[in-house]
């Protein structure tokens, strides 16, 4: 029985050290690779094969290290406003339509709908693409907030929606609503201070 528990851990590891293979962002790689390789030291310990769990132990050592890093590092945000014809962003949907529709599935971009929109740079790097309107004078519309694959850490998210809100608040909106259509989507939505309001609908309010 002691034997195939151990067993077990060893093939949870290998799994976790394999699925941390394809994550795409780094920060799920290193959390994902952190598990995987803690339980492999452990089970190197278990087993008794010290070289094992010396490895596995560095690399736990070695993940913590950097997922300290890149939750330290001080990062430069900015936006950069683009036209709703701009070729770029045209060229930046048609590149990652794919991804968008697994996230915002049935998106479909329409410029006149594209009032309120800019990329998101993360050290001068395109980290992500904000598309709104104006409704009602005072409300924005999210019909898109996508963030490339390397970095979706919700860093984005956190400086669109909070760093930003003065600068919203300061262009008259007092709420923001976006519609979610995947579970990955609503979890965003949650984890930056959106509130349900029914159907798949969330809003965020700016001002009481």
């Amino acid at each position: 029985m002691e034997y195939n528990i151990l067993e077990w851990i060893g093939y949870l590891a290998s799994l976790l050290i394999a699925l941390s293979m394809a994550m795409s962002s780094i920060v799920k790689f290193r959390v994902i690779n952190l598990i995987g390789a803690t339980l492999f030291c452990a089970y190197g310990f278990l087993i008794g094969v010290l070289p094992v769990a010396l490895l596995n132990g560095f690399i736990v050592v070695a993940d913590i290290y950097y997922l300290q890093d890149i939750f330290r590092k001080q990062e430069v945000f900015e936006t950069m406003k683009v036209r709703n014809d701009n070729k770029y962003l045209l060229r930046f949907l048609d590149f990652y339509h794919e991804d968008i529709q697994g996230f915002f599935q049935g998106f479909t971009y329409k410029p006149e709908l594209n009032t309120y929109s800019f990329f998101v740079l993360r050290n001068m790097a395109v980290a992500g693409l904000f598309l709104a309107r104006r409704e009602n004078g005072h409300i924005l519309h999210v019909a898109l907030d996508y963030v490339v694959p390397e970095y979706r850490d919700f860093k984005n998210g956190r400086f669109i929606f909070h760093r930003l809100k003065n600068d919203f608040i300061a262009d008259g909106f007092t709420r923001v609503v976006a519609r979610a259509t995947t579970s990955a989507h609503r979890k965003y939505l949650k984890k930056l201070g959106f509130s349900e309001t029914g159907k798949g609908w969330f809003m965020l309010r700016l001002t009481d």
